[in-house]
């Protein structure tokens, strides 16, 4: 077996990896959209470091654009493979990617009409058609059952615990097998089933995410509680609570806290809250439907007392007027709404109108990646740009790590050394990151590498 790194290497977002089998065989793991600076994205998106025609096939961890959203760029530009996923990826990737095929066309005839007569205009990365074709690609595969790829591999799906859907990749070829994390998710995270033990498994590389390589999480009631807090402040100012998140996984967990808030009498039971985010609708319906896939006390709780993800003053708004009325509508409310990074969809718009004033208060709840707008405000800049336009930030910015879906530092060196592999690479994370992660994976007697992208294709 061979592999390479073609993305979130010693950076987070755009992930992609390649094996090749003694046959010859090319397999990617994930082929994720890089998601940063406008510019930068826009070189790394429209060129992938390998020709889609020469890919036999691909693995994708979970639905997040990160890991998937490149999937109809690749299939636009020549690859006609099978694409291995779960029952819940293959069903959210339906919306995932249509709703980034529709964000970037909006998108791109937003700014044409701002672009001065001469200017290059913006072009979309993939169209519509180009998700149809890519979903009929797709070959679902459950958990915990074995498939043959061919070209020599093998692969297993194992729960990653990170969001509906993701996967623990275990890839075998030629005697020797290497376990992806894809992102590895926490224990006792709300909503979703804790990752699998692996550690009765022999691995003998390991590629893991290192995204909080260096840092430790608090506990998940401590985001509850800041929650909490920001909603009783707004109360007071009669302003908005604007949360950006991930239209898949934050979004659920952040309305199933506000649920659990309001049975606990923490937030006024008056106060309104809009998922304005079609995507989101969708992905929530899909949560319905996989109940399985979600913890104990979930099922337990939507057994006893119905829906947590629907409750009497939330409402998920679907029309672009619905969402308009927003920006003019008294508070307090708040606001959950995508994308996480704040890089596109209505999110932006609802910062534009609401970060110049001090009564409103911005809540962080995802990892933000370098050069987003998110990352801007998170921050503290006193002035950022939206839309190429300045906007003073009045609004009080508070950022709430305890949220993240991915493993912190102890979570990502327990897991590593329960499966103790021969060798273990780190990507999907930033350098200081994975430097510390390294230090802590090495005092634990591991073999460790931090991949480059100007690496050769390596022999395992």
């Amino acid at each position: 077996m061979k592999y390479k790194s073609l993305g979130a290497v010693r950076e987070v977002t755009g992930s992609m990896h390649l094996l090749i089998s003694e046959q010859g065989s090319k397999l990617l793991l994930d082929c994720g959209m890089f998601q940063g600076k406008r510019s930068e994205a826009e070189q790394k998106n429209r060129n992938p470091k390998i020709n889609p025609k020469d890919v036999d096939a691909i693995i994708i961890s979970h639905a997040h654009l990160d890991h998937c959203g490149l999937a109809p760029l690749l299939v636009k530009k020549g690859f006609t493979g099978p694409i291995y996923v779960t029952p819940a990826t293959a069903e959210l990737m339906q919306y995932i990617l249509a709703d980034s095929a529709y964000l970037q066309q909006k998108d791109a005839e937003y700014i044409n009409k701002k672009r001065k007569k001469g200017e290059p205009k913006v072009e979309v990365l993939y169209s519509q058609q180009d998700v149809e074709t890519t979903l009929g690609l797709l070959n679902i595969k459950n958990f915990n059952s074995e498939f043959e790829i061919s070209g020599g591999f093998n692969a297993t799906f194992y729960r990653a615990g990170h969001i509906l859907g993701s996967a623990l990749v275990e890839v075998k070829e030629s005697g020797k097998t290497l376990l992806f994390t894809g992102d590895l998710g926490r224990k006792n995270a709300p909503l979703l089933q804790d990752p699998e033990d692996l550690s009765n498994h022999k691995i003998n590389y390991l590629l893991t995410e290192s995204t909080y390589g260096g840092r430790i999480h608090h506990d998940f009631t401590q985001g509850r509680q800041r929650i909490s807090q920001a909603i009783n402040k707004i109360d007071q100012t009669k302003g908005k609570l604007i949360i950006p998140a991930f239209s898949l996984g934050r979004t659920q967990e952040i309305v199933y806290s506000i649920h659990q808030l309001r049975v606990d009498k923490k937030i006024p039971q008056n106060i309104e809250v809009f998922v304005d985010s079609p995507l989101s609708v969708n992905v929530t319906e899909i949560f319905r439907q996989h109940f399985y896939e979600l913890d104990e006390e979930t099922q337990e709780l939507m057994r006893k007392d119905g829906d947590p993800l629907g409750f009497g003053t939330l409402k998920y708004t679907k029309s672009v007027e619905e969402s308009k009325a927003l920006n003019t509508k008294e508070g307090p409310f708040v606001v959950i709404s995508a994308s996480g990074m704040c890089e596109g969809g209505r999110i932006v718009h609802h910062l534009k109108n609401s970060i110049s004033d001090s009564k409103n208060i911005i809540l962080i709840v995802s990892f933000q990646a370098q050069h987003t707008l998110g990352r801007r405000i998170a921050e503290g800049n006193n002035e950022i740009k939206i839309f190429g336009e300045k906007y003073r930030v009045a609004a009080e910015v508070l950022t709430n790590n305890e949220w993240s879906a991915h493993a912190d530092s102890n979570e990502l060196v327990k897991f590593a050394t329960s499966v103790n592999p021969d060798q273990t690479f780190l990507v999907h994370g930033e350098m200081e990151q994975m430097e510390m992660l390294k230090n802590r994976l090495q005092d634990n007697d591991l073999s460790v590498t931090i991949p480059d992208l100007e690496d050769s294709i390596r022999q395992l």
